[in-house]
């Protein structure tokens, strides 16, 4: 009896452990199955109000707790093609045909993607096993009847361009591209035939479409990034061509090509920028001296000469060095037409009193831009300022700049009216006569020149002290006209205090 009695314990023993453990994993797959269904509801959730990131973790964590479920795999995928991933999207679009090998619409939205990226041979072998089992599935069809015009219409561009004629190409990768956006093969064709012609700048709008095809797992993602990189820096976006090298040295720190090349364009970034920063806060001496430093590291590339020619014909203006300005502007428009440049071109030939060549490049900043206001100004004032060359030039009279300081002006007057005072040349009649025409001159330039409105109108080109003007200085433009008290009429029986 006690041994029966064992045995039947034993058993007993046994039988509820095993009920224990079937009970326990039952329980775990219930809650494994749940987890996954929630995740597949707040994925769906996401998905719906286009928060895809979110969405996309949540179908990783079910692909994570189930991974036998072809349906979690065809969500996934569907997300991954909403992001652009489309490589990602085959992976897991193969897997859920793996899974279930009657999954029909896994297939056909495979097919789709094949298309789009310009797999004509994949794409034909999906759709047709659709149109096998769907054959009035008019999707599929459609799809199925652009493969051969695709196909026929990529060797026509290889021909063309066999023959360089690469205006034709581009005409007719952009009629592909609407058949296969996601290909990167015809996006980079169609750039190298945009390159081809001359234009720049779609070029660089396939290349970063390129590049963007690509960040889903290619191996050749830095010598795109590079690609990139060195066209945007011929363009003379030094900025932009430093932003993308960078994202190649993420990839791949000591590449061969990115790293030379990022040593370059970091230090041609820097002085570009510092001439700029230099340019806005007036610093005028600086920004030549940044600009100049460009031109010394880069002989080569055009259009970053040419900006760095054009820091250096807008500070050198502003500095009044204006033959250098001539020099450097003229430099920068042999590169490219600037109505910008220009205008600075003519305010450095105002300051050569070249009125009549300041003119003209006024007139062809106008043909480059018709509403130009500041060269519209420009041929008004140069006009002004040549009709005024005809009369007195205050600045000339005191021998100082247009951008002398009020202090200078002061001190070169003291200076010019101590030399030219009349009764310096008193023993002398002729001399003296001279001497006082100087002195008149010299105290009407102090006069308009320290005041700052009657400045800023002989700036724009007209006197102050033109009786034929708007005077509101000496009469007559004679300072001594107040002057008439002193013996024999004379403003110069007086002895001259220079304060």
């Amino acid at each position: 009896m006690e041994l029966i009695s064992s045995s039947a314990n034993q058993n007993f023993l046994f039988t509820y452990l095993v009920f224990f453990f079937v009970e326990l994993l039952t329980k775990g797959a219930e809650s494994s199955s749940s987890e996954v269904d929630r995740h597949l509801e707040m994925g769906r959730d996401f998905l719906a109000r286009g928060q895809l990131g979110d969405a996309l973790s949540h179908y990783h964590a079910a692909v994570e707790g189930d991974n036998r479920n072809y349906l979690t795999y065809f969500k996934r995928a569907t997300v991954y093609l909403a992001l652009g991933k489309a490589k990602l999207a085959i992976g897991d679009l193969d897997r859920a045909i793996e899974l279930n090998r009657a999954f029909t619409t896994a297939r056909q939205q495979r097919g789709s993607v094949y298309l789009k990226m310009g797999d004509y041979d994949n794409a034909e072998r999906d759709l047709y096993v659709v149109l096998q089992e769907d054959p009035y599935n008019e999707e599929a069809l459609y799809m199925y009847d652009r493969i051969n015009p695709a196909r026929q219409q990529i060797d026509l561009v290889h021909d063309v361009i066999s023959r360089n004629d690469h205006h034709s190409a581009v005409a007719l990768l952009s009629q592909l591209l609407e058949v296969s956006p996601w290909s990167p093969e015809f996006r980079e064709l169609r750039a190298q035939s945009n390159l081809a012609i001359g234009d720049r700048l779609s070029a660089v709008s396939d290349f970063r479409s390129v590049n963007r095809l690509m960040q889903d797992g290619s191996d050749d993602l830095t010598t795109h990034i590079f690609k990139l990189a060195k066209l945007l820096y011929e363009l003379g976006h030094a900025a932009d061509s430093l932003k993308e090298i960078r994202e190649c040295l993420k990839l791949d720190p000591e590449h061969k090509l990115c790293f030379p090349f990022y040593k370059k364009i970091k230090k041609i970034d820097k002085f570009m920028n510092d001439a700029e920063t230099h340019r806005e806060a007036k610093s005028y001496e600086d920004c030549i001296s940044s600009a100049e430093k460009v031109l010394k590291n880069e002989k080569e590339v055009p259009m970053i000469i040419f900006g760095a020619n054009q820091y250096l014909c807008s500070c050198n203006v502003k500095s009044d060095k204006y033959a250098d300005a001539i020099t450097h502007c003229n430099a920068a428009l042999k590169i490219e037409k600037d109505p910008s440049i220009l205008c600075d071109l003519a305010e450095a030939l105002l300051g050569e009193e070249m009125y009549d060549d300041a003119v003209r490049s006024y007139q062809d900043a106008l043909e480059l831009d018709e509403n130009l206001q500041r060269a519209k100004e420009g041929i008004e004032r140069a006009k002004r300022l040549q009709k005024q060359a005809e009369k007195r030039d205050y600045y000339k009279i005191l021998g100082v700049t247009r951008s002398a300081t009020t202090k200078e002006i002061t001190k070169a007057y003291r200076k010019m009216a101590q030399k030219w005072h009349p009764d310096n040349f008193a023993t002398n009649e002729s001399e003296r006569k001279i001497a006082e025409k100087k002195f008149i001159d010299i105290a009407a330039a102090k006069e308009v020149l320290t005041d700052p409105e009657k400045r800023a109108q002989f700036d724009n080109g007209e006197d102050p002290l033109d009786p034929e003007g708007r005077s509101n200085g000496f009469r007559n433009g004679n300072p001594f006209q107040n002057f008439q008290h002193f013996q024999h009429g004379s403003p110069f029986q007086f002895k001259f205090h220079f304060s």
